[in-house]
């Protein structure tokens, strides 16, 4: 009798390296995982209670029906579990993998509250998809008939990419403009690949070309088109850019040789997953291999910066935060993770400067929270004499993003935007004072969700619709 999978035995994480599996060849590995992730969708299904009141859907920003396709997945009702699913989400297998579910909707489970453990519905909601494209149940981007209306959108991201799909399934004419070579955004160039595999968002890039939507890549607003050129070609035009500057720190050393910014470290490693030849990678200037490395910030793309170090084979990494572990901006979980991996945090340490060029170390001074501050959290204050230098080889800031200034950039002094540089723009809607201009996700919020983009990108959509007289639900057929 052939020997049987011990299924039971072995716990797969998505951030499991196939290296602790020494033994099993990749299409063995693949059909084990399946069956156990079958298995386990179906058990984490189960723990659902059916809540009178679903926490976890008024928890989710796009307030996806959890309960019921949760109860589906339970009983076996694979496909229709995930037309409950994307029937309000454009993108279940990316916010599967990638939302924050500690903060949103597992955090708030009714199971985790009593104590006995969240239902995993991340995880699940990432396997009833991943299962419908493997299935064929995914269906092709088809309109009932094409409308002569056109929407511009600018940026590739979440927000862009999740109007698009909601616009083009109804008939009206999509061209998406973004200044990367390939759509997505930060799903594509921000999110490391351990998180978010990039065929997966490839994968929907190329439903949505295949659907009519009409993409202009490598083009850069304001100086391969102007805003008012984009404007006259289209009937409306949705503003998607995100906020891509980073926030700088005001330090002595800065600008030397070894202080990096976040975004440029994570998409020079995302291009190399792509096989694209990066000299930054190649020269060593954005590799960390064989390095001391210091990351500062306590955000989620801090946390990308950490995990992505030590798959760079970095010789240590450590994470500098001003706050302590409970004041920290950052998922949870990712610290973690992080941790599990050999990330060393340095909690209540804030950077005070930079030593040599290139950066041999970065001057540290210890913090404590003192009183609250306008907001109610804890402010961090310096503790005297309490400084010390950390060494570094490669110092990566992760200290947030800001938005660009695009009245200026655009050459269009009239688009609104409030203090903070961020669009305005109606929430619901993404109307601005702008006729027919609509801006949606980061570049109207500040630095945000994905999922949040989402559902901006399928709410602007929709009232687009509506004003051209074309509206139905939004799910996709």
């Amino acid at each position: 009798m052939a020997k049987q999978p011990m299924l039971k035995f072995i716990s797969v994480s998505r951030d499991m390296p196939e290296k602790r599996l020494p033994n099993l060849r990749r299409e063995d590995f693949n059909e084990i995982y399946a069956e156990y992730a079958d298995e386990k969708a179906k058990e984490q299904s189960s723990r659902c209670s059916q809540c009178g009141v679903p926490y976890c859907q008024t928890h989710c920003p796009l307030h996806n029906n959890i309960p019921d396709w949760l109860r589906l997945t339970a009983e076996g009702r694979l496909k229709e579990a995930y037309e409950v699913s994307q029937a309000t989400n454009t993108f279940p297998e990316i916010c599967g993998r990638i939302c924050p579910q500690d903060r949103l909707c597992e955090g708030n489970c009714v199971i985790e509250q009593s104590g006995h453990g969240t239902v995993t519905i991340g995880s699940v909601e990432k396997y009833i998809t991943d299962t419908a494209w493997e299935n064929g149940w995914v269906q092709p981007i088809k309109p009932h008939a094409e409308r002569a209306e056109s929407v511009g959108i600018i940026g590739a991201g979440p927000g862009g990419l999740a109007a698009a799909d909601v616009l083009r399934r109804q008939g009206v004419q999509v061209t998406i403009y973004d200044r990367y070579d390939r759509a997505g955004g930060l799903l594509t160039y921000g999110i490391p690949g351990f998180k978010l595999e990039k065929d997966v968002v490839m994968r929907r890039n190329d439903q949505l070309a295949q659907g009519g939507v009409k993409f202009e890549l490598n083009c850069d607003v304001g100086v391969d088109i102007s805003f008012a050129d984009i404007r006259a070609k289209h009937d409306a035009v949705i503003i998607a850019t995100g906020v891509y500057k980073t926030r700088e720190i005001q330090a002595p050393g800065v600008g030397g040789v070894g202080l990096e910014r976040a975004i440029d470290f994570l998409t020079v490693s995302n291009r190399k997953s792509f096989g694209d030849t990066v000299a930054e990678f190649e020269s060593g200037r954005l590799n960390a291999h064989g390095k001391k490395v210091v990351v500062i910030g306590g955000g989620d793309t801090a946390m990308d910066c950490v995990r992505t170090s030590i798959r760079q084979g970095a010789t240590s990494v450590k994470c500098l935060y001003r706050r302590d572990r409970a004041n920290m901006p950052g998922s949870q979980r990712e610290v973690q993770n992080a941790e599990e991996e050999g990330v060393v945090f340095e909690w209540l340490s804030a950077p005070k400067g930079f030593v040599g060029d290139p950066v041999t170390g970065v001057m540290v001074q210890k913090m404590r929270l003192g009183a609250p501050d306008v907001s109610g959290r804890q402010a961090p204050e310096v503790i005297e004499g309490a400084d010390y230098v950390e060494e570094a080889d490669l110092v990566i800031m992760a200290l947030g993003f800001e938005p660009e200034d695009l009245p200026t950039l655009w050459n269009t002094p009239e688009l609104p935007v409030n203090r903070w540089g961020t669009i305005k723009a109606d929430y619901i809607t993404g109307a601005t004072d702008l006729d027919g201009v609509y801006a949606v996700g980061d570049i109207v919020r500040g630095a945000s969700l994905v999922v949040w983009a989402i559902k901006d990108g399928r709410d602007c959509a929709q009232a687009i619709l509506e004003k051209i007289g074309a509206s139905t639900a939004i799910a996709a057929e």
